[in-house]
């Protein structure tokens, strides 16, 4: 078909990464974290927006991964030090310094007796508890004020988290950066978790792809 002079075809539109995947949760808030390969302990975040029908790039930041690189979340093992990848709802927030002006999301302060349960034999696994119930083994928990720099501000990642399958980890968060890799976590500098928070909207339902740029791990899988 000929098109009328003086007229050009429009120019493709950019496939983003966004596009790319297999999933993004239904949302219009997007967070990838993206690793070079599945050994890697550095890589990128991107929070993204669905804004007229395309995916925006908000932010960018470095990012960290578990002290052994990546692994398949459907088949992680608990204690491993991997961050498992997959896509992930965002169920709430939580800190030991106040919610950045600005959060929308449900912030939960982190007081003296806030400890998050990794206990396989207890039946608050995966979950958040104050005080720290019988069942749960201070050994087998993280005593979430013990960390005042990574848990300054942090978002609950949904690995394992609706029905929780023992032995496949606890605790997976995106929260500020420590002195390195983490124990399977996604981590970022302060202020880009910061930035994240100000951001993120509970009713536009943002997810985390976490997944690596090539092979088995592809965060295109997800």
């Amino acid at each position: 078909m000929l098109l009328p002079q003086g007229t050009f075809p429009a120019a493709p539109r950019e496939t983003t990464l966004p596009d790319r995947l297999a999933d993004t949760g239904g949302g219009r808030q997007l967070i990838t974290a993206v690793a070079p390969s599945a050994g890697s302990t550095t890589g990128r975040l991107t929070w993204w927006e669905r804004r007229s029908g395309r995916w925006v790039p908000m932010g960018r930041a470095p990012a960290r991964f578990g002290a052994n690189g990546l692994t398949e979340g459907a088949t992680r093992v608990q204690g491993t030090d991997t961050t498992p990848t997959g896509l992930y709802d965002l169920p709430y927030a939580f800190g030991i310094r106040p919610a950045p002006t600005g959060t929308a999301y449900t912030y939960r302060p982190v007081r003296e007796g806030a400890w998050w349960c990794q206990d396989n034999a207890s039946v608050h696994y995966n979950r958040w508890v104050d005080p720290l119930p019988a069942d749960c083994a201070p050994g087998e928990a993280e005593h979430l004020v013990g960390y005042a720099r990574q848990y300054a501000h942090a978002l609950v990642i949904g690995f394992n988290y609706d029905r929780p399958v023992h032995g496949r980890g606890a605790g997976i968060f995106l929260h500020v950066n420590g002195k390195g890799a983490t124990a399977g976590c996604v981590s970022v500098p302060e202020e880009s978790m910061r930035a994240i928070l100000r951001w993120a909207r509970p009713e536009r339902r943002p997810h985390i792809a976490v997944g690596t740029e090539s092979g088995p791990l592809d965060v295109t899988r997800y």
